[in-house]
């Protein structure tokens, strides 16, 4: 019996020693200098939580979207689809962009200008770390009506108020980006422009909230010497890592200590069937 249970033992141990493949030769070859840095935290799944194309712009509102037009003086028009006529889309359809005009206030309706102020507001997103906002734009090729673009986050609450028509931005009191500030002619885009916003322009690191893009024009309208067309394609919005860093990593049994467990459990089911042998005998 003692016999029997050593060589049960030792082979317990030469089982738990090869479970382990030997770590090989890791080093590299030819001269080099060892690198003392230490590796960065492997990182949380980041997810984009929106990637819209706006191939048909009906369907915004049932995504979560709003689409507001909150100018001094709301004219004929709203955000709409793409006008292949006046220039095609970034990506997809020749149609598939979302655009906006100076038709989006008629300066109160006695031939003055006025405030251009249209909303195109996010679904929710759940901010974190490395949240991003990218997207693309553009106006009129030789444009001389200079148009403008802001880019502004609501950090938290419900996000529905875009303040006093023209000028106000309501509960949207970040701003991210502003294209084209100085309404200067020429100072938007005339080809698909990508824009990137993150952390580091003023998106939050915790907590729900919007993005929204207003196009935002004074002196606009037909009568205004501001404000022509503008489009919005490929959004793409990355909400971050969520939470707080990577669990610690776990150390893995030593050898020795696998080969304990593995005789220990061998040792008890030998005593399991003697037991079993003496109370039948």
């Amino acid at each position: 019996m003692k016999k029997l249970t050593l060589a049960v033992a030792a082979a317990a141990m030469f089982c738990a020693a090869g479970a382990i493949a030997a770590p090989g030769d890791p080093s590299a070859r030819g001269a080099f200098s060892p690198d003392p840095s230490t590796p960065q935290p492997n990182p949380a799944p980041r997810a984009i939580v929106v990637d819209e194309g706006f191939d048909d712009i009906t369907t915004l509102p049932g995504a979560g979207w709003t689409l507001q037009n909150n100018s001094a003086g709301v004219g004929t028009s709203d955000w709409f689809q793409g006008n292949d006529t006046v220039f095609a889309a970034f990506d997809g359809a020749t149609t598939a962009y979302i655009g906006a005009n100076f038709n989006g206030t008629d300066g109160g309706g006695d031939g003055a200008s006025g405030i251009l102020s249209e909303w195109l507001v996010s679904p929710p997103i759940n901010f974190g770390t490395g949240a991003s906002v990218s997207f693309y734009t553009r106006t009129v090729t030789g444009s001389t009506f200079p148009d403008r673009l802001q880019v502004r986050v609501c950090p938290s609450g419900a996000c529905a108020d875009f303040g006093a028509a023209g000028e106000g931005t309501g509960d949207f009191t970040g701003l991210a980006l502003d294209i084209n500030s100085t309404e200067a002619g020429g100072g938007y885009p005339e080809t698909w422009t990508q824009f990137t916003v993150t952390n580091a322009d003023g998106l939050p690191t915790s907590g729900t909230g919007r993005v929204a893009f207003r196009y935002y024009v004074h002196n606009a309208g037909p009568a205004g010497a501001n404000s022509n067309y503008i489009g919005i394609d490929r959004v793409a919005i990355e909400s971050g890592v969520q939470g707080g860093p990577p669990p610690a990593a776990r150390e893995l049994p030593s050898l020795g200590t696998i080969a304990m467990i593995g005789m220990g459990g061998l040792l008890a089911l030998l005593g399991f069937g003697a037991l079993r042998r003496r109370r039948s005998s």
